[in-house]
């Protein structure tokens, strides 16, 4: 799995691509802290975009993330899950930080 950390005006955003499963979980953990310690967002995005596949191990990414960046005051949301990932973060309950507008209209009809 690869990851591309972004920063712009107080935001970090990390872009996922390819696999988020155990194997995966510890490096793309190391990126997000890395990225995070580099630049003391306010905000960060975990953008899943590119994703092929992520279990209860990216759950667990995600959440150690929302930990980390919570204790610094910072704001986590997860954004573009495909539709594999999307079923992960419901079944985890983690559907709150979402931020894709097409799930928020779908939500309010």
């Amino acid at each position: 799995m690869q990851t591309y950390p972004f920063y712009s005006s107080g935001c970090l955003t990390v872009r996922f691509v390819g696999e988020l499963d155990h194997a995966a979980a510890a490096g793309a953990m190391r990126a997000v802290t890395a990225a995070a310690e580099e630049f003391l967002p306010r905000r960060c995005v975990l953008d899943l975009s590119g994703l092929s596949f992520m279990d209860s191990s990216g759950v667990a990414v995600i959440l150690r993330a929302k930990r980390m960046l919570s204790a610094t005051g910072a704001e986590l949301m997860v954004s573009s899950p495909p539709e594999q990932a999307r079923r992960v973060l419901e079944l985890a309950g983690l559907s709150e930080l979402l931020i894709d507008t097409e799930r928020k209209e779908v939500n309010s009809r």
